[in-house]
């Protein structure tokens, strides 16, 4: 299948998962994970009308910035390094994986004056030990501590669920996430509006926009592998 054709399959599953549970669907933006493919792929995504671009390899994804930056925004899907920050300062709008205080420190440093980093601060909903994330019952302290920081800004939460053959088995976790997605939310936080939530990917994305999904990060269901 091309990428249109996916993208368009894509677009109605979003929309019937919308329709179960009265959202608009518009209200769901499509992040193209576009790190096991090309330059040309990328810019075939971009061609196809979707702005998201997600990599998650700082040093990685130099070539197609320097060739299609202007076209996209650029958000930072993976575990980052601290030593490795100074490679997304300038490029990437959004980091999705923020999850301790070094690295938000490191980041609000190479920040030039008044600029911000839209961040989602990750959590790790399902508890297992192969994902990265704070624990749910650390998320409420660890905001707090970033409002220390003044170009970090939290625009939402993050989780990646288990992979599993069965996606209504991650319902569990995108629904924790939300709930405390709303907690953050409603405390009204000025470095911390908490609007939205990325989560959802392949394989889970229909139940994951149901539960309120603001970002899914799709690779291979729309860009394929190379």
């Amino acid at each position: 299948m091309s990428i249109q054709e996916r993208l368009k399959e894509i677009e109605e599953k979003i929309e019937h998962s919308c329709e179960k549970v009265g959202r608009n669907s518009g209200s769901v933006k499509i992040i193209a994970v576009t790190k096991y493919v090309s330059l040309e792929t990328t810019k075939q995504t971009l061609d196809h009308g979707l702005i998201h671009i997600g990599e998650n390899r700082a040093e990685g994804a130099v070539e197609k910035w320097d060739a299609l930056h202007d076209r996209g925004i650029w958000h930072f899907i993976g575990s980052l390094q601290t030593r490795k920050v100074k490679h997304i300062i300038g490029k990437y709008e959004y980091l999705h994986s923020l999850d301790r205080l070094s690295l938000a420190e490191e980041v609000d440093k190479r920040l030039e004056s008044g600029e911000k980093m839209k961040c989602f601060v990750q959590v790790n909903v399902s508890g297992e030990e192969s994902k990265a994330g704070l624990s749910p019952g650390d998320v409420h302290s660890f905001i707090a501590q970033l409002s220390q920081f003044k170009g970090i800004q939290v625009v939402g939460l993050m989780t990646m669920a288990p992979f599993v053959e069965d996606p209504e088995l991650t319902r569990p976790v995108f629904n924790q996430l939300r709930q405390l997605r709303d907690e953050v939310q409603a405390l009204h936080l000025e470095h911390a509006p908490c609007t939205e939530l990325s989560m959802g990917m392949s394989n889970d994305f229909t139940v994951a926009v149901e539960e309120g999904a603001t970002f899914i990060r799709l690779g291979s269901a729309l860009v394929g592998r190379e």
